[in-house]
């Protein structure tokens, strides 16, 4: 079976110290975790993707404007990828198997063309990694199952600003999704 990885909202914003909406050091433990494994799955073929939120500066028609300080926007560090995978990317940008993208809501897949790129792929099962657990990996986990893909979460490679949520997260994937939890 093809496997993609993808990597949720790994940004500066979401992860440093003073980054504007950062899970903290929950997010910033996961660092090193979370860049072996994009190197593990693009190393064994498979196909990794970045999926990166974007927001545009006081842009009055998105949801999340009224729900959350400014945070990923356009241009700016705070959107950047944290730590040691930004130069892992930048490392690995041309690569046939690695796919960066945008994204303008929770899920990895509202608005993008990723569905798209995984089935041109053949792939059935989806790996997430990645912040929020309760927010922007909850609702792609969401997704994936209603599109019909087999779901990995890697436990290890998870966090959220709020451990409540995450800890229910967890559990909704695994009790609801069906999803495989990983160490």
């Amino acid at each position: 079976m093809k496997r993609a990885l993808i990597t949720i909202d790994y940004t500066n914003d979401f992860v440093a110290e003073d980054g504007a909406l950062t899970c903290g050091e929950p997010a910033q433990n996961l660092d090193e975790k979370i860049t072996e494994l994009n190197q593990a799955f693009l190393d064994s073929g498979d196909f990794v993707v970045l999926a990166v939120d974007v927001h545009d500066e006081d842009d009055p028609f998105h949801p999340e404007t009224k729900l959350f300080p400014p945070h990923n926007i356009r241009n700016t560090e705070g959107r950047n990828l944290y730590g040691s995978l930004q130069p892992w990317f930048e490392k690995n940008q041309r690569h046939e198997n690695l796919h960066y993208m945008d994204k303008t809501r929770y899920s990895a897949f509202a608005g993008t063309d990723l569905d798209v790129k995984l089935r041109e792929r053949g792939i059935h099962e989806v790996h997430l990694t990645g912040v929020c657990t309760d927010i922007c990996v909850l609702h792609t986990a969401v997704d994936a199952y209603n599109l019909g893909y087999r779901i990995v979460i890697h436990k290890d490679a998870v966090a959220s600003f709020n451990h409540p949520g995450h800890e229910w997260a967890l559990g909704h994937f695994e009790s609801v999704l069906g999803a495989d939890i990983q160490e």
